[in-house]
């Protein structure tokens, strides 16, 4: 895959893919921007692999959505924040919180029994109030068996030995989602399997990126890891 074919495929994703074939930094215009992502933490709460599995697919389902295409009417939020960096921001709701999140311009997914709402981009300073009273913090799940990958399926892998909180984590495989349909000119949401990677399996992982056979989540270190830390890897299975 090129920049070429992905702006055709899928433009908005376009920037993305020129700027990790080469290796080049965001461009900044002074203003912070984040995609707000809910997870849905009910009580008792959905298993955390189906909850991280739910964030990778929201992520990418808004900017693959129609209306962020050319012409539409998210398009002009969505292309500037790609275009900048993919900052996501996670936060948790139940109920009413949860329920008053989807009034707002986004996509739900759900996966097992899993809900979380990925929200329109824009400036962190603008965030609506159903939003910015919803806690980031307070998002750990415990570790489940999820058992194999389903067949076909892409692989996100977190890396297990940084031992991420869930609201970090569902950021990451968001990241991850769209890095991976930017480099492979994806036009529509697969179901992604996320799955812990330890050490073994992560150096492999990271040696496979290095060759160009896997992609990479490079986090900028805003929360929980130094900038560069690679927190996920895209397969294809």
């Amino acid at each position: 895959m090129n920049a070429d074919q992905s702006l055709a495929e899928a433009p908005v994703l376009a920037p993305l893919a020129a700027r990790y074939e080469r290796g080049a930094e965001p461009v900044s215009d002074g203003i912070v921007r984040a995609m707000p992502v809910v997870l849905r933490l009910e009580r008792p709460p959905a298993a955390r692999t189906p909850v991280l599995e739910a964030a990778a697919a929201a992520a990418l389902a808004v900017c693959l959505d129609p209306r962020a295409q050319p012409g539409g009417e998210w398009h002009d939020s969505v292309s500037i924040w790609v275009a900048t960096q993919i900052r996501k921001i996670a936060r948790r709701a139940r109920g009413a919180h949860w329920a008053a999140v989807q009034e707002l311009p986004g996509v739900t997914w759900e996966v097992d029994g899993a809900q979380v709402r990925a929200l329109l981009p824009g400036p962190v300073d603008e965030v609506p109030k159903v939003v910015s009273r919803l806690q980031i913090g307070g998002t750990d799940l415990e570790p489940d068996e999820p058992g194999p990958v389903p067949p076909g399926a892409p692989v996100i892998w977190v890396n297990a030995g940084l031992d991420l909180t869930v609201g970090k984590a569902a950021a990451q495989v968001g990241h991850a989602s769209m890095l991976y349909a930017a480099a492979h000119g994806l036009t529509s949401v697969p179901h992604f399997a996320v799955r812990d990677a330890e050490p073994d399996r992560w150096a492999q992982l990271c040696a496979a990126a290095g060759r160009g056979e896997a992609v990479a989540v490079r986090d900028a270190g805003f929360t929980e890891v130094a900038p560069g830390t690679i927190t996920c890897i895209a397969t294809s299975s």
